[in-house]
């Protein structure tokens, strides 16, 4: 089965060839990718560009409800912030898309029909990822079926942690073949990951799988994006980019909760991967709670008044 870059194709002809790849690439220096992390989260945006940041935040995040509780309402309410996330002020930009279960995804399609706003909808077994792989390909086909315009995958980290790479690059073949024209994001639980190196050949083996995306987490678990494991993936894609021709998309998720947050990781984009992929096409916050900061925020700018939380709805 193809992949989207050929000029890799002798690395990924086997089990060994790919381990010698993901092996070969340069080792992470924790020290300077956290130093340089934390230098880029130091600079000022002030004013005009405070405001064009905070709407492009806004439009690039994937806003998102994956809760056992979760019903067919609180998804169109949902989908109705998505599309007016202040309904007061028509002019704020509206969420990139709705994240949402597989059997929650045709109610967030007929709710958001005709808006722009994707859907997108966790698959194979999201969180764990432990089933067996047609079990995962089902929920693919149940989410694509459903109408859903994204799909968000994770990787077996158990695989991908005993060295069985060829087996997690296979499986994700299999899953980008049942998205259609579904776009892929491929979620690497970085916070299980344990090593930067891990990370970063867990980026290059799901882009050169076919991944449309790569996503730090599920949200799910103790560590999920910070702004140096998200700057060692903008730095793949970069490379990827360079060495192939192929754009991939890059969504940190879980954790980043407050404006000041965001900027910062939009600050991570502009002077690591570049302009390119400052748009919601190439980057997205998978959030639940930074939309209301975001909206305080906007507000404050707008009027001089900090309206507080309790002017902006809780999901």
């Amino acid at each position: 089965m193809p992949t989207t870059a050929p000029a890799f194709a002798d690395a990924t002809a086997s089990d060994s060839a790919l381990r010698r790849f993901l092996h070969g690439l340069p080792g992470v220096d924790a020290v300077g990718l956290e130093a340089r992390a934390a230098s880029l989260g130091t600079r000022s945006i002030k004013t005009t560009a405070k405001a064009y940041a905070i709407d492009l935040a806004i439009s690039m995040i994937d806003l998102t409800t994956l809760e056992g509780a979760d019903t067919p309402g609180k998804v169109r309410a949902l989908a109705a912030k998505a599309v007016h996330p202040d309904p007061t002020d028509r002019t704020t930009p509206r969420t990139a898309a709705v994240c949402v279960y597989p059997d929650m995804a045709a109610t967030a399609v007929a709710a958001l029909a005709g808006s722009g706003v994707k859907v997108a909808s966790v698959a194979t077994a999201f969180p764990a990822g432990r089933a067996a792989l047609d079990v995962k390909l089902a929920d693919v086909r149940d989410a694509v079926a459903a109408g859903a315009d994204e799909i968000d995958m994770v990787i077996d980290r158990g695989a991908f942690l005993s060295g069985r790479y060829l087996k997690v690059y296979e499986e994700i073949l299999a899953v980008k073949a049942e998205c259609g024209s579904a776009r892929l994001k491929v979620i690497f639980e970085t916070g299980e990951l344990s090593t930067y190196d891990n990370i970063r050949r867990a980026s290059w083996l799901g882009m050169l799988a076919g991944a449309d995306f790569i996503k730090t987490s599920t949200g799910k678990v103790g560590t999920n994006a910070t702004p140096a494991n998200t700057l060692l993936m903008l730095e793949a894609v970069r490379d990827f980019r360079e060495q192939t021709g192929v754009q991939i998309g890059v969504k940190p998720a879980g954790g980043i909760r407050t404006s000041k947050d965001a900027v910062k990781f939009l600050v991570l984009v502009n002077e690591t991967a570049g302009e390119d992929w400052l748009d919601n096409h190439w980057f997205r916050f998978g959030a639940s709670s930074l939309l209301n900061d975001l909206l305080m925020q906007r507000q404050k700018l707008s009027t001089g008044r900090y309206s507080g939380p309790d002017y902006v709805t809780v999901d």
